[in-house]
């Protein structure tokens, strides 16, 4: 591995969004680890067009604040706050010595972290693909929520990073049919690299035992209630932010008794909570990243250096990636 000298160790590199779509690199400086922590020199992180669009646009909710902290963020919402949480980096001394890990780190070049806060990366799996473990893991939550069975039809609607993610994995039980669907025509080549079929709002097939809503839209949540079969299950996987979410639940929906129900990856899907913790299933994760299918989620690279400039696009919404990511390696 590479040798770091002490003085190299000092400071780090780390990106705090200050303004709506704006921010800066920082030079900070970085303790050395103590007993039960490790030093990780970040290779790559990932940008999310969801959560982390929400927080470079300071649409975060005041209720909402506590709940949305990262595990390892600086600062507080609206602003100045350090944010991030897909992280890929190569553990430099101890136990973990050049392993290669993922964590909930923010977007910095160096973090000092508790080593149960690392997940060894799978050899299979490239360290950029891996900064994808957040979304799958959340798709794993929503699967296990959904529960779909051999043979059922699903769609999901949104293919954004998550909604690609469940297709993906939903794709890949037997007999299952899949279909996505989204807004954007453009998306029906990654559906097919995926494994899914893909449709437009106007054309989705009705009638389907399992719908997963991750658009993070109104007008999706709604497409999604129409498109369940009788007795079936809308499962809503989306946060919707401190936009009021209007819901038809006039017309047929309790004729049709359909289940609404929400996922959300801040715990283990009850149906595993007894018997999954939250690193194994990070862990599935991981394993699940080793199909390089999930290749096509991930946009740019772009160096550290551009981080100004990508947040500004993400935040105007032009940057219309599903996961950029952040090459961290001249840090």
């Amino acid at each position: 591995m590479r040798r770091v000298h002490s003085r190299e160790r000092s400071e780090r590199v780390a990106w705090w969004t200050t303004g709506p779509g704006t921010g800066e690199l920082r030079a900070e400086p970085l303790r050395d680890p103590g007993a039960g922590e490790v030093l990780v020199r970040t290779l790559w992180t990932g940008i999310s067009r969801g959560t982390e669009t929400l927080v470079l646009r300071g649409e975060v909710p005041a209720s909402e604040r506590d709940r949305m902290r990262a595990p390892f963020q600086e600062g507080a919402f609206p602003f100045p706050v350090k944010y991030g949480y897909l992280t890929v980096g190569v553990v430099e001394g101890g136990p973990l010595d050049g392993r290669t890990v993922f964590s909930l780190a923010p977007h910095q070049s160096r973090s000092v972290l508790p080593a149960d806060a690392v997940t060894p990366v799978p050899a299979g799996v490239p360290a950029r693909r891996a900064v994808l473990a957040g979304a799958v893991e959340t798709a794993v939550n929503v699967l296990w929520d959904a529960a779909p069975r051999l043979g059922d039809r699903v769609t999901v609607v949104g293919a954004g990073m998550i909604g690609c993610s469940i297709a993906r994995l939903a794709a890949g039980i037997p007999g299952v049919e899949v279909e996505l669907v989204d807004v954007d025509r453009a998306k029906a080549p990654m559906a097919a690299a995926l494994g899914a079929a893909f449709a437009s709002p106007d054309d989705a097939t009705p009638d389907r035992d399992i719908v997963i809503e991750a658009s993070a839209s109104p007008a999706g949540l709604a497409l999604a209630l129409r498109l369940a079969a009788t007795d079936s299950d809308v499962v809503v996987a989306s946060w919707f932010g401190s936009r009021p979410v209007p819901l038809e639940l006039g017309a047929d929906f309790h004729s049709r008794r359909l289940t609404l129900r929400s996922s959300q990856v801040g715990a283990v899907a009850s149906a595993r909570r007894e018997r999954r913790t939250m690193r194994q299933r990070l862990a599935l994760a991981l394993e699940l990243l080793a199909d390089p299918a999930f290749d096509v989620l991930l946009s740019g690279p772009s160096p550290y250096t551009a981080l100004p400039d990508v947040a500004a696009a993400l935040a105007a919404g032009t940057d219309t990636g599903l996961c950029h990511t952040i090459d961290w390696s001249a840090a």
